[in-house]
């Protein structure tokens, strides 16, 4: 295809792949974790920690 000839190979990697990178990136800092409740936060003991050297 003529119309095809002035984009360069190195120009259309390029362009994928910042596409590409794009793509993940917005997916990666989309994604919210799932914060632990209050009450599951309780259960956790809380002894203290005493070292006998």
């Amino acid at each position: 295809m003529p119309q095809m000839a002035p984009i360069s190979w190195l120009a259309l990697f390029i362009l994928f792949s910042l596409i590409l990178l794009l793509f993940n990136l917005l997916n990666f800092f989309s994604f919210i974790p799932n914060t632990p409740l209050s009450s599951e936060s309780q259960k956790i003991s809380q002894t203290p920690m005493s070292w006998k050297w």
